[in-house]
């Protein structure tokens, strides 16, 4: 029986389940309906479908390294607890090991993708969830190469809450390029350099601070010397190579870098669920607003 795109879509809306999941399940059952809605729950992801509603917003952030290759990955989890399961752990690390043998280009490329276990990844993901009992899902993933000359510098603090993956041009030596990782741990700066800072975010921070300045009552004829200077100090936040190196208050990151011959082309920082809005259940005001309803 052919297995058109309408009960495809049917099947995903009574189990929740993913389409690559659902095409399956149809093609199993020879399009039954009721079937494969059986097979799904056998499998357990209709089971793992039904928490997708749930928040995961905690997890592991992880980096794998392999010659000239390497991975910086985001697994979430419901909670914290999870996050330190062992299970959960040697997911995140199948992931890192497929990501980097595979090199897909997206998380859509990548859920259809077939593991060494002969799983997709959203059906490796999904028997994870049916076994451990909460959503879990790749978040997002980079990979990077550099050259036999250049150097990874892979930091992970807190047991993976926080992950840098750096690239140093110039030197192999991956304790500089870690040292910078870390540095970048610690202070979340947002680009390299300044070459990196778009015109049009200059601007804007140029304009918030001209007018903080006339609001403090400053002198026109000395506002734009004051917001310059300001500007300067706006570019130390958010710019790695002028920010003060935090092993060595005396220099600046650029400084550091050059004093061993190298340059940074690029770094990627996970912060594990950063940017995603948590639940936050008060279960005091659960029981009053049941108790106000009796």
């Amino acid at each position: 029986m052919a297995i058109t795109a309408q009960m495809v879509k049917e099947l995903r809306e009574k189990t929740g389940a993913g389409m690559l999941d659902c095409k399956k399940a149809l093609q199993e059952t020879d399009g039954d309906m009721e079937k494969a809605i059986d097979y799904l729950r056998e499998k357990g992801i209709a089971k793992a479908a039904k928490k997708g509603d749930r928040i995961a917003a905690e997890g592991l952030a992880a980096i794998k390294v392999e010659g000239n290759d390497a991975v910086i990955l985001e697994v979430n989890s419901e909670t914290d607890f999870v996050a330190k399961n062992e299970g959960f752990q040697a997911l995140v690390q199948e992931l890192a090991d497929h990501l980097l043998k595979n090199k897909p280009a997206s998380i859509e490329e990548t859920v259809g993708q077939k593991m060494d276990n002969g799983a997709t990844v959203e059906e490796h993901i999904n028997a994870a969830i049916a076994k451990i009992g909460e959503k879990l899902s790749l978040r997002r993933f980079e990979i990077k190469t550099k050259s036999d000359n250049d150097a990874f510098g892979a930091y992970l603090h807190m047991g993976g809450r926080i992950a840098v993956l750096s690239v140093l041009e110039g030197t192999a030596d991956e304790s500089v390029a870690k040292d910078v990782s870390m540095h970048i741990a610690a202070l979340n700066p947002k680009y390299v350099s300044r070459d990196e800072v778009s015109a049009e975010e200059i601007e804007r921070e140029r304009q918030v601070l001209t007018q903080q300045a006339l609001n403090e009552g400053k002198p026109e004829n000395i506002v734009a010397k004051m917001v310059e200077g300001r500007l300067g100090k706006y570019f130390e936040d958010v710019c790695l190579l002028d920010q003060t190196f935090v092993k060595n208050p005396d220099q600046k990151v650029r400084q550091y870098v050059e004093s061993k011959g190298a340059t940074v082309r690029e770094f990627v920082r996970y912060g594990v669920g950063e940017g995603i809005e948590k639940r936050e259940d008060n279960f005091a005001e659960e029981v009053m607003s049941q108790v106000n309803k009796k």
